[in-house]
């Protein structure tokens, strides 16, 4: 199975014809790995949950969180697509998303930057 997460950029191919299961599976991957660090994977999931694609449903708050973890590593496009997404949210959404970011980065002791 081709896995088409490109870490630092934009999706620039789309994987087609894959199960709604191998859909999952790619999600949890990108979830994995961001929990054990990698933080191009929360670009990804950024993308993922920003466009609703590969497993992921659309959902700004959690795609807002995402960006939000891979910008405080450094990540300039990630910041960009943070703010993108804020456009379309409302105070409120920006500061929940804002909460799940730092609790996920408190539940394992990670730091942002």
């Amino acid at each position: 199975m081709d896995h088409v997460w490109i870490s630092g950029a934009h999706f620039t191919e789309v994987t087609e014809g894959l199960s709604g299961a191998a859909e999952d599976l790619l999600l949890a991957e990108r979830l994995a790995a961001a929990a054990i660090g990698d933080f191009s994977a929360c670009f990804d999931l950024g993308v993922a949950f920003s466009t609703g694609s590969h497993g992921a449903a659309c959902d700004l708050i959690e795609a807002h969180k995402w960006f939000n973890l891979a910008a405080a590593r450094g990540d300039e496009e990630a910041a960009t697509c943070r703010t993108e997404v804020a456009e379309d949210m409302t105070a409120r959404e920006i500061a929940e998303a804002q909460r799940r970011a730092r609790q996920w980065l408190c539940a394992a002791g990670r730091k942002a930057a």
